[in-house]
């Protein structure tokens, strides 16, 4: 879903790089993947077509961290807070 994003921390020997690969347009997604002793994160159209790549090598790879879009807001409450209205108990 746009605005989906995975950040990936990389060793460099030095001072570690982070990347963040995101999906750019509606309807796309992120796919994470790791095998073989590689990370690969590709953004993803709705037909499966990989519109970009990147690929780390697994042993420098230090954290990867997905930041998914919430999917279903809350609507607003009376007040407009986003916390649901409270409930009637039903006692008198």
């Amino acid at each position: 879903m746009k605005g989906d994003r995975v950040e990936i921390v990389v060793d460099t020997g030095g001072a570690p790089l982070t990347y963040q690969v995101t999906a750019t347009r509606a309807g796309r997604r992120v796919e994470t993947s790791i095998g073989r002793g590689v990370v690969e994160v590709a953004e993803v159209t709705r037909g499966g077509t990989v519109v970009r790549t990147a690929r780390f090598m697994a042993s420098r790879v230090l954290a990867l961290v997905e930041h998914p879009v919430p999917r279903n807001p809350a609507p607003p409450g009376p007040d407009g807070s986003l916390r649901p209205a409270p409930q009637p108990t039903g006692e008198v």
